[in-house]
């Protein structure tokens, strides 16, 4: 009998033992568990990105929006050539998501509703053709010149020729720019006014006697940059404030409008530090 007790209290502690072991073991993770697994993939970007408006900011709005593309391979990004008041009035009237003005917004216009956010800063370069020896003008100078006080190349250290003055149309953020910091607002003696910056730069790339003015982000080489009171028109004179010929480029939405996810996602891009790089490649600098 004694010998059977012994036994029994032998099973009962094995067993006991056997459990305690089972107790501590670590249990099987469950397929789907794991915090990383759980979640979802990024959503993917797809639909439209309308913008509009100045034709100076070509170059930079093209570049992001290829830039954006090729992130989001399903997006179909659009660019409408209309000038800045044109990217203004489509914003205004819902024909577009973003507009694009090379001005800032008029105080009217804010009172719309509509809202402008700076994208980037870009010089306005005073251009002539290569084969003027002309090198720099001051803003005094240059004021001279296109309000007809100057009509002659000879009386500023150029050619015996008479000045061919080119600008742009009413309504161009690049007109307003230029004849707010020079301080000739509705006093140009223009001979050509022109629809769009490429414009404005072959008109002077083919005449020698010619002056005008463009984006610096878009100048080529078919024409001269000049010195304004000694400072060549760059990205760093533009960063540092040091060229004074300069303006905002400026993204335009309306207030109380949500944008689509798509065009939200694009406008937040192009304020961001990701789109930096391709700001500056294409010759403007950033304003974030």
């Amino acid at each position: 009998m004694k010998k059977m007790i012994c036994f029994a209290l032998a099973a009962v502690l094995a067993l006991g033992v056997l459990a305690g072991c089972s107790n501590t073991a670590k249990p099987e993770q469950t397929k789907g568990t794991d915090p990383v697994s759980t979640n979802a993939p990024a959503k993917e970007l797809a639909g439209n990105v309308a913008t509009d408006g100045s034709t100076s900011m070509q170059k930079v709005i093209n570049a992001l929006g290829e830039s954006f593309v090729g992130m989001n391979p399903n997006v179909n990004f659009t660019y409408n050539p209309t000038g800045s008041s044109g990217g203004i009035k489509a914003v205004s009237s819902g024909t577009c998501d973003i507009g694009l003005s090379s001005r800032a917004l008029k105080d009217e216009e804010v009172n719309e509703g509509l809202v402008g956010t700076v994208l980037a800063y870009d010089g306005i370069a005073m251009i002539v053709n290569p084969e003027n020896p002309v090198e720099d003008l001051d803003l005094e100078t240059i004021a001279k010149i296109y309000t007809g006080e100057i009509t002659n190349w000879s009386e500023i250290g150029g050619n015996d020729a008479e000045i061919v003055l080119i600008g742009r149309e009413a309504g161009s953020g690049t007109r307003s720019g230029f004849e707010e910091i020079v301080g000739v607002v509705d006093a140009c003696q223009y001979r050509q006014e022109l629809t769009s910056t490429g414009d404005v730069i072959t008109a002077v790339a083919s005449n020698p006697n010619a002056i005008g003015y463009a984006s610096l982000a878009s100048v080529k080489d078919t024409v001269k940059a000049l010195k304004v009171a000694g400072v060549a028109p760059t990205e760093e004179t533009v960063k540092d404030g040091t060229y004074v010929i300069q303006r905002p480029f400026v993204l335009v939405t309306k207030e109380g409008v949500e944008l689509s996810e798509t065009a939200q996602a694009f406008f937040d891009y192009a304020l961001s530090p990701d789109a930096n790089e391709v700001l500056t490649a294409a010759g403007v600098v950033p304003a974030n």
